[in-house]
């Protein structure tokens, strides 16, 4: 499964440190850079899905750098800057970027932003969304795309986190097999199961049933509970 690459360009280390600790917790893949031209190669060489960008950085500051990547690459990018005006704002976004974070910020507000421009992103490039050499699971009106990550029910968009795309594609890839809380958590979250690893998966899994409609379908549930067991997924 392709991981989703993140840049984070920002000359204050602490801030990019903090970024990168809660987007790894989302399963994103982090790469950083101190300054814009490191940044730039950073995007020349290798595949960068998003970017979250400080303006005012050495060498080459944020504006800049925006107005150089989008000469050749088509891909979101967020200002994350103590510039806080509303003429900031609005030059950053006049400047090309797609979203607008001022520091300090919210570390959850900034990984919503991040889930929502690349859902936008993968949503307004459907090629990249449903290519036809590309495997699917389809299950009733339940259709997943793996390496797009990108899920469909009914033809109708759903919109995931990372964790709860991953535990879909683990459940549903097993029908009928029972999977317990332990496992999915070794399986989604590459760490060892620890004692409140159980509460995480019920939480994560509480929510995807939400958006798949399991909470108002109370016969045909598509992921069931085996009690004492673990999770099935009822294809």
């Amino acid at each position: 499964m392709k991981s989703i690459n993140i840049l984070i360009a920002d000359d204050e280390a602490e801030i990019a440190d903090l970024v990168e600790l809660h987007l790894v917790k989302e399963g994103y893949r982090c790469l950083k850079a101190a300054e814009g031209q490191e940044a730039l190669n950073v995007i020349r060489t290798q595949s960068v899905d998003l970017a979250i960008l400080d303006i005012m950085m050495p060498k080459i500051d944020g504006y800049e750098l925006t107005r150089l990547i989008r000469e050749q690459y088509h891909l979101p990018i967020i200002f994350l800057s103590a510039k806080a005006t509303d003429l900031d704002k609005i030059t950053g976004l006049v400047r090309g970027a797609d979203d607008y974070i001022t520091k300090p910020f919210n570390p959850m507000e900034l990984v919503a932003r991040v889930n929502a421009q690349l859902r936008r992103f993968i949503q307004l490039n459907p090629s990249m969304a449903a290519p036809a050499n590309t495997s699917v699971l389809e299950v009733g009106g339940l259709v997943i795309y793996p390496e797009q990550r990108t899920v469909f029910f009914y033809g109708n968009p759903v919109e995931l986190t990372l964790k709860e795309f991953d535990i879909l594609v683990l459940l549903s890839s097993h029908p009928k097999k029972v999977f317990s809380s332990e496992h999915i958590f070794q399986q989604v979250w590459g760490e060892a199961y620890y004692e409140g690893g159980g509460n995480t998966v019920m939480v994560h899994i509480r929510t995807l049933r939400k958006k798949l409609g399991d909470d108002q379908n109370k016969n045909n549930k598509l992921i069931k509970t085996v009690w004492g067991v673990g999770y099935t997924f009822n294809g």
